[in-house]
Order: structure tokens, then C-alpha cells, then sequence
């Protein structure tokens, strides 16, 4: 998606057909894994047989293709700017504090409100809030006129920041507190090398890809040809896989989807909820240090933004295909999507309401 300045102010393309209608793409998606699983309730099975050790063979492919492209994006070169950027340590403090601090235990404290009673559902959620942005949160930032470049930054070190962190905060969150607050009947005895096997094979993996494809390919075909030509052929290839994964999901979940709706809706409502509060704390948050507008909506979009697709390819590692922790983790992108996009609309009111056309925070005179 090309990018120009006018007037220092950076404009895009806007959304395209696939993002555009994302919602749309994942509730087909949804409804015809829901149609096979109800109609022929044996697929799982033949879906299952296919894997090596917890691994399921076509969920891997699709789920490696998915992550894949938004890995391919990021501008790794671009990680020296923060650092030379002015007030880059206190950006990158909140940053830090607001994505590994605040927001997974926000989303720990969401699910144990609002599911007591569904352990697996619960887990599911967990390893959303454990899942920090990249891919579409560069969109989101975009409309909302936000810094391109700091998104860049940002979307860089949160997906280095995951190969270190998640494993350990899945622990923390799922074994060790879960078992904490709720005893023996929340324990649940997932071990740190599981997870960070998954974390390995699915973001890993197509993390080392993305990078030795942006150095090797810019150094031979150019920067030009790599941003506006070789990443718009492999963009579509996320969507791709994020629907072939949510198919045959709900394809194993068919006949309970049709059963208990109910439960659907109940996931949903802490997710709702942690992406408006993760978006207006860090907002709010932003606005009283002071950070010029396009930092701000920066780090509120960052901050209230997961990376569902390796939510979803953890889950599926260690919990498998069919669980409802899996299941959970995919109605993550189901409420994300229409929830940020209405939050542009909001970030740009805050900008006219609360900010001058410099784009700083207004001065309240006494």
C-alpha cells in the first residue's frame, strides 16, 4: 500500500478490496466451515490424520502462508530510528509498558470476569492479549494518519519481542496464575517448551523467511521493486491463509457452533472490550505526555491491535485444532476488524478536538 506526504502529513491509499471487506471474507469463511462441519461431521477426523506429532500438516501450510506476508513487510532496517528519534526513550518506555504490561494482564483480567465458567474459551483469549500487533495494525495507523514510520518500528520489535516473550507470558498467564486464582480446577499443565515449539514453527519460522526474503530480494531487485512490487503479489496470501485456517476450524466446531451460539457471544464480549479500553488508556495515556498527535494514535492503534494469526497458529500447536481454546483465538479477527476501523474515525475526531494543525497537543489556556 503506496504512501505519499502532502503537506508532511502522510496519506495512503486506503483500504483495499480484501481489507476492505475483511469482516465479510472471515463470516463466509466461518459460515461454510460451519456448513462442512454440520454436514459432514467425519472431515475432522480425515483433517486430523494428517500431521506430524501435534502438528497438523494443513493447518501448518495454511498458517505459515498466513503469517508469512505481514512478516515479509516489516521494516527491520528502519529499527535505528527510534533510537535517533527525539523522545524516542520515553515513546519507547510507554510503548513497551502499554503492549507487555498493560495489555496482557488487562486481557487476563477480562477473561476471568467474563468466563469463570469456560476454562478452554478462557485460554483462548489469554493467548490473543499475549499476541502483539503487526500486519494490519500498519492500516489501521495509516487512516488514522499516524506515523508510518514509527508503526514500521513499532511492528519490527513487537515481532522480535514475541519470539522471546510469549512463551514465557503463555506460561505465566495460563499455568502459573490461572492455577493461582482458581486452584486445582483452573490449573492447567501447559509447558513452556510446547509453547514455544509453536512459537518457533509459526512465527519463527516465516519471521526468518520475512527477513532474508526483504535483505536478499531489496539487495538484488531494489527497494522499489520489493515495496510496490513483490509485496503486493504475497499480501493476499495472509487473508488466504487466515480464511483456509477459519474454514477448517469452524469445520471441526460445526455441530457446537449450531448447538451453543451462546458461547460465541461470550467471547466477544471481553474481546470487545479490551480493544475499546486498550485504545482510549493508551490514547489518554499518550495525550497527557504530551506526544504530538501521530505518536499518539501510533501507540493507541499499537497497543489495542493482536496478532491473531499467531494466537491462533499457538493454540492450534498446543492445544489442537479442535479445541476451544483454537477456536476462541479466531474470534479475535472477527471482532478486531470492525471494532479499529471505527476507532480510525474516532482517533481523527480526537486529533480535531484535542490537537492544533501542528498536530501538538492544544494549549489549555487558564
Amino acid at each position: 500500500m503506496g504512501v505519499r506526504k502532502v503537506n508532511g502529513e502522510e496519506k495512503g491509499a486506503g483500504l483495499s478490496v480484501l481489507d476492505k471487506f475483511l469482516t465479510l471474507w472471515i463470516f463466509i469463511a466461518m459460515g461454510i466451515g460451519v456448513g462442512i462441519g454440520y454436514a459432514f461431521p467425519g472431515v475432522a477426523d480425515v483433517l486430523d490424520s494428517y500431521r506430524i506429532d501435534t502438528v497438523s500438516i494443513p493447518i501448518a501450510i495454511g498458517l505459515l502462508v498466513m503469517m508469512y506476508p505481514p512478516l515479509a513487510k516489516v521494516k527491520y532496517e528502519e529499527l535505528g530510528n527510534l533510537v535517533r528519534a527525539r523522545e524516542s526513550k520515553k515513546v519507547f518506555a510507554t510503548s513497551l509498558a502499554l503492549n507487555w504490561l498493560i495489555g496482557p494482564a488487562l486481557m487476563f483480567a477480562l477473561a476471568w470476569v467474563f468466563l469463570p465458567d469456560l476454562p478452554e474459551f478462557r485460554m483462548g483469549i489469554i493467548m490473543v492479549g499475549l499476541a502483539r500487533c503487526i500486519a494490519m495494525v500498519l492500516v489501521w495507523n495509516q487512516l488514522a494518519k499516524g506515523d508510518t514510520e514509527y508503526c514500521a518500528v513499532l511492528v519490527a520489535l513487537n515481532s522480535i519481542f514475541q519470539i522471546f516473550m510469549y512463551s514465557f507470558l503463555a506460561y505465566l498467564y495460563i499455568t502459573l496464575l490461572s492455577g493461582w486464582i482458581g486452584g486445582e480446577s483452573a490449573y492447567v499443565n501447559v509447558s513452556m517448551l510446547d509453547i514455544a515449539r509453536s512459537v518457533f514453527i509459526f512465527l519463527g519460522i516465516p519471521f526468518i523467511a520475512g527477513i532474508v526474503s526483504r535483505f536478499t530480494l531489496i539487495r538484488r531487485y531494489g527497494r522499489e521493486w520489493y515495496e510496490n512490487k513483490f509485496v503486493p503479489r504475497i499480501s493476499p496470501l495472509a487473508l488466504i491463509g487466515l480464511l483456509f485456517t477459519i474454514v477448517v476450524m469452524f469445520a471441526f466446531k460445526g455441530l457446537y457452533i449450531v448447538e451453543r451460539p451462546q458461547d460465541v457471544a461470550r467471547v466477544a464480549v471481553p474481546l470487545v472490550l479490551y480493544f475499546l479500553a486498550m485504545f482510549f488508556v493508551s490514547f489518554y495515556i499518550s495525550y497527557k505526555l504530551r506526544f504530538r498527535y501521530s505518536i499518539a494514535t501510533t501507540q493507541s492503534f499499537t497497543a489495542a491491535s493482536n496478532n491473531f494469526e499467531l494466537a491462533i497458529a499457538v493454540s492450534i500447536g498446543v492445544w489442537g485444532i479442535g479445541s476451544l481454546q483454537a477456536f476462541a483465538a479466531v474470534i479475535g479477527p472477527l471482532m478486531e476488524v470492525p471494532v479499529l476501523i471505527s476507532l480510525v474515525n474516532v482517533a481523527l475526531w480526537i486529533r480535531k478536538r484535542y490537537y492544533n494543525e501542528d498536530g501538538n497537543v492544544k494549549v489549555v489556556k487558564e
